[in-house]
């Protein structure tokens, strides 16, 4: 009779009928570390809106025509009245050329979409719009 070596034991079960019994250990390692490497590498986000928020004592003349809403179904509105970007950036543009430029109210809607909000500052931004308050932003307070 021919006797096999240890390592053919060790790879072939001697029991036809046992339940194979697979290491997974090895395999959730090599998933953790891929994990964590594709995180590493991940490039970090680039694009960003520069504001300048009003300092609490420095507050401008602050008029109620220079209202700018956004509400859940994208449409801005200045005073009320819907208006698209190129209307808001002329908006924008006519109130900051006065000699004491006015602080422009902000109040999107908690549940607009934020890509409408970055557009509405963007255009604000490029139209010369440097004091942008947001008043309703203490009511977000818990949602951060």
């Amino acid at each position: 009779m021919r006797r096999r070596s240890q390592f053919h034991r060790s790879i072939f079960r001697t029991d036809p009928n046992g339940d194979p019994a697979i290491n997974t250990t090895p395999l959730i390692d090599v998933m953790l570390v891929m994990l964590v490497m594709f995180i590493i590498t991940l490039p970090p986000p680039t694009h960003s809106v520069d504001i300048t928020l009003p300092s609490a004592g420095g507050h401008g003349k602050i008029l109620d025509e220079n209202r700018v809403t956004i509400d859940t179904s994208d449409i801005i509105r200045w005073n009320g009245e819907a208006v698209d970007l190129a209307q808001l950036g002329q908006l924008v543009k006519t109130a900051s050329e006065r000699p004491d430029e006015p602080t422009l109210l902000f109040e999107p809607d908690a549940r607009a979409r934020y890509l409408r909000v970055d557009e509405a500052i963007g255009a604000i931004r490029r139209n010369g719009g440097g004091k942008i308050a947001f008043p309703g932003i203490s009511r977000y307070g818990d949602l951060i």
